[in-house]
């Protein structure tokens, strides 16, 4: 058996590190991808409108992703050129027809609360990954200008709520600052858990990381077993 693929996650959260971690995935780097995602939304629903149409949460989540993987083509990973598959992530909860971002305020995070509270919605996770080994890149490649083959997936989960959470209880939680920057205002990995009562879909795609989906994903798109990766 060689020597694991490795992957780079073009993402700082730590719920999405912990996933790849528990899947038995230790990432070969974690960068920073920079980009400002409100001008990329913003670009794309011009695009939408321009076309007669409007960006629905399932393709905002897979652009941004995309756009998240492709921002760090061609970076240095601890001064070394990045060497294995880049996955870039988003996600984005879809409640009511409307798209619920990071609350980032109390108040904002508590009116949603109050209208989630027994309620569904649906949780969007887009992912693109980016083919960035030297072997298929060409002896040639290099630099900023390295063009890399990609492919994406999105996977959704509709996330129920349970209708018994107290207001004492929604207060408690958005003092603790765990809703404010995630999107949708609550996680199902932490202290968020026990106001959900399930989850329709894959749990990790709640967490911003389908693991079955990026399984698929390597697999059709670049021919990649999921247990190539292992390395914990």
């Amino acid at each position: 058996m060689g020597a694991p693929v490795r992957l780079y996650l073009a993402s700082t959260s730590p719920a999405r590190l912990a996933t790849l971690r528990a899947a038995g995935i230790e990432p070969a780097g974690l960068i920073s991808p920079g980009v400002d995602e409100d001008a990329v939304v913003d670009r794309l629903r011009v695009e939408r409108a321009a076309s007669g149409g409007s960006l629905t949460p399932h393709d905002m989540v897979l652009e941004l992703a995309r756009a998240k993987a492709e921002a760090v083509q061609g970076q240095l990973v601890e001064g070394e050129p990045i060497d294995g598959f880049v996955l870039g992530g988003d996600s984005a909860f879809e409640f009511d027809g409307e798209v619920y971002g990071k609350p980032h305020e109390p108040a904002v995070a508590r009116e949603r609360w109050l209208a989630m509270r027994g309620r569904s919605g649906v949780l969007h996770s887009g992912h693109w990954i980016l083919d960035h080994r030297s072997a298929s890149l060409g002896p040639d490649a290099g630099g900023s200008a390295v063009e890399c083959a990609g492919a994406g997936v999105v996977d959704s989960a509709e996330v129920h709520f349970s209708a018994s959470v107290g207001d004492h209880e929604i207060d408690a939680y958005i003092a603790t600052g765990e809703p404010l920057e995630v999107a949708g205002a609550f996680t199902i990995d932490s202290r968020g858990a026990a106001f959900i009562d399930r989850v329709s879909g894959s749990p990790s795609a709640v967490v911003g990381l389908s693991v079955p989906a990026v399984r698929s994903l390597l697999r059709d798109a670049f021919g990649v077993s999921w247990h190539e990766l292992w390395n914990r």
